[in-house]
């Protein structure tokens, strides 16, 4: 039998959600907006596959919680919700991304997201029954101007990478990687400082 873990607490699922709390993933407000994300990409593929350039960024931008200018990603793409992404300007983002936006995504300006990363906002207790109760709650992801996701990589929820840093194909980040390093490797670990000339 569940418990009620939420008997002194008067905010719905999608505020204890939206405020990093413990939540339960059965608010109707939040299945509304998830059905309307799934619409929502499933339309900007089609736009994109059709080359209707000028469709497929209205999509994006009424998808996104913020687009900026010459941003583009390439489909297919999966998100939770859309509106917890905030894309920077001229970011390109390849195919295959998984953006579970439970949480901020915040993408800087100009970076580039290799094919099948997966920034991965929400967590799950431990301890085995609040799991079985289905609680669950998310932090969120922040990628500084100009970082370079290579293919595969899985970024953790609140992990927070630095601007000009490159991450190698197939590294799963668990920890904030400082700006200006290229970092490799399952926990990702930094293995050299990037200057100018490199």
């Amino acid at each position: 039998m569940t418990r009620d873990y939420f008997a002194d607490d008067p905010r719905s699922n999608r505020e204890r959600m939206l405020a990093g709390d413990l939540y339960i993933a059965d608010d109707p407000e939040n299945e509304r907006i998830a059905r309307r994300a799934t619409v929502l990409v499933d339309e900007y593929q089609r736009a994109v596959v059709g080359a209707d350039d000028a469709r497929a960024r209205a999509i994006l931008t009424e998808l996104l919680g913020s687009l900026g200018e010459g941003a583009f990603i390439k489909p297919p793409l999966a998100v939770d919700y859309g509106e917890n992404i905030h894309l920077g300007a001229r970011t390109f983002v390849n195919s295959g991304l998984t953006a579970l936006d439970v949480a901020t995504i915040t993408i800087g300006a100009d970076c580039q997201i290799g094919p099948n990363v997966q920034l991965l906002t929400p967590t799950h207790p431990i301890a085995p029954q609040p799991r079985r109760d289905k609680l669950e709650a998310a932090r969120p992801i922040v990628l500084g101007d100009n970082v370079w996701l290579g293919g595969g990589v899985v970024v953790c929820p609140g992990v927070t990478i630095g601007s000009n840093t490159v991450v190698g194909a197939g590294a799963v980040v668990t920890k904030d990687l400082p700006a200006n390093v290229v970092a490799v490797g399952i926990p990702a670990r930094v293995v050299r400082d990037i200057d100018e000339q490199a």
